[in-house]
Parts: structure tokens; sequence; C-alpha cells
């Protein structure tokens, strides 16, 4: 799943595609990469984040959306907002990601992510665990066993879904690497990831560039910024950390650097 942010201020790689043209040249050579499926995002969602207005949130995806709906290839959105999930299921997009897992409503009575997918007659929903609220969720991380909870939520959520009538076959799971938790949970979620298979449900895997790379490469690679060669510097812990989530199950990685991530998958599905 290749990355294609239409935002600012994103942890990587904001600002760069927040023009629509810009933006589609980026998502057509993740496809030339080796890409299976794009997944477009309006709001940054990264430690710290302020959230972005309905209304710029769809001016930003539309001409993008557009356009990419003409290409034959899986498009998901990342999004909270039902009114965000309405619009772009209206267009014709495949997939909703959802890092609030359909929680978040627009009002006391808003409407609900839940009942936009469950009233949908096919899109796949991506349920993601996040500890807290994107501009704070760091501040206080998780506490206790967190494949625990994490396993628990992501039931939780999924049985709201059956129980009003959604094909299981629709629903993937995320454990939200990064999303209120410490460096050591995200690795201890990484090294029992094949116990969340127990649910049932094919988990999505979001690693590529995030900061708990950077908290075992060293001081150095702290900033997130690219190097001028144009290579990012977490990009080899973040091949490394694809390849571990896929051998332990991850049916989808979502990346950033989709050609190298490609090829080296190609030297861990050479031994399959």
């Amino acid at each position: 799943m290749g990355i294609v942010n239409v935002t600012p201020d994103s942890f990587s790689g904001g600002g760069h595609f927040t023009d629509s043209s810009l933006a589609l040249a980026h998502a057509q050579q993740l496809l030339k990469d080796g890409a299976d499926m794009l997944d477009v995002g309006a709001e940054s969602t990264r430690p710290g984040a302020q959230p972005v207005p309905q209304d710029l949130e769809l001016e930003r995806l539309l001409p993008v959306i557009k356009e990419m709906l003409t290409w034959g290839i899986p498009i998901s959105v990342d999004t909270y907002k039902p009114e965000v999930m309405q619009a772009m299921l209206d267009f014709g997009v495949d997939i909703i990601n959802d890092i609030y897992a359909l929680r978040w409503t627009s009002g006391p009575q808003g409407l609900t992510g839940t009942q936009v997918v469950t009233q949908h007659p096919s899109c796949g929903v991506c349920l993601m665990h996040m500890q807290g609220e994107p501009d704070s969720m760091q501040l206080k991380p998780m506490q206790g066993d967190v494949l625990a909870q994490v396993l628990f939520f992501l039931k939780s959520r999924t049985e709201t879904l059956l129980e009003l009538g959604m094909d299981p076959t629709r629903v993937v799971w995320d454990p939200g690497i990064g999303f209120g938790k410490t460096a050591m949970q995200n690795f201890e979620l990484l090294r029992s990831q094949s116990d969340l298979l127990q649910g049932g449900f094919p988990l999505l895997v979001g690693w590529s560039r995030k900061s708990s790379l950077a908290a075992v490469m060293g001081p150095a690679h702290e900033m997130a910024g690219e190097s001028t060669g144009g290579v990012h510097p977490r990009l080899a812990a973040s091949l490394a950390a694809a390849v571990l989530a896929l051998e332990r199950g991850a049916r989808v990685v979502r990346v950033h650097d989709v050609r190298p991530t490609v090829e080296a998958l190609k030297v861990w599905g050479a031994i399959q």
C-alpha cells in the first residue's frame, strides 16, 4: 500500500504533494514502483497534529481522488470523519482506513463512521488501534499489556460491525504502530504480531519511517527529514520492519518507499 499524503504537515512527506498534480505524479510513480493499492490522506495524524476542517480535507482530496479512480486500482482513503467517508465512497473509493476505528462522530447526533460503512454494500474497512488523540497520544502512551489491549479493542470494534451485518471479509486490522505507544510497545507488537492473527482478520501494518525505528537506530536518526541524496534516513530500518511484519503474518504493508520495499520483499518471498 503506497502512501499519498496531500497535506502540508504529515510527519513524513508533508508539504511535498499538496498540489494535486504533484500528488498524482507521485501516486503514478508509486504504482510504477510496484504498489498494489494507494492510501490517500488529507489530514496529518502524526503525534501533535491539529485537526483539519472537513471542508478543507475534502478540498484537498477531491481532485486527487477523482483522477485516481480512473486508474482501475484499489484506492483507500485515510480519514476518520464520517461525512468525508461518505463523500469518498459516493465517488467510488474502495477502502476506508480509519485511525479511530469508526469511533469519531461529528456531534452528539451526528453521522458515525459505523453507519457509513455498514450501509455501504462492499467497501473494505481498516480498523486501527489508537491510544488517545493524535494531538496528545504520545504524551500519555499505553500502559500494561499492549498486545492484550490491542487485541481486545480490535475484536470489540469488529464485533460491532458484524452485529450490524457486515461481511467479515471486508475487515482488516491495523495494530496502530506509533499511535499512543512507546517504542518498546511498538516492538512488542511486532515481536508478538502473529498472536493478533488469532482474531481471524488480515493485518495491515505501517512501520514506514516511524520514530520508533529511530529510537533503536540512535540519536543521529531522530530527525525525520530526507538526506541530501533523497534517501530517507529511516529507509533501511523501514525495510527491515516491513520484512519482519510480513514474516509474522501481515497481509499488507503501508509504506512511503515502494520500490525498495518491493525489492526487499522479493528476497523474503524467494525463500517461501
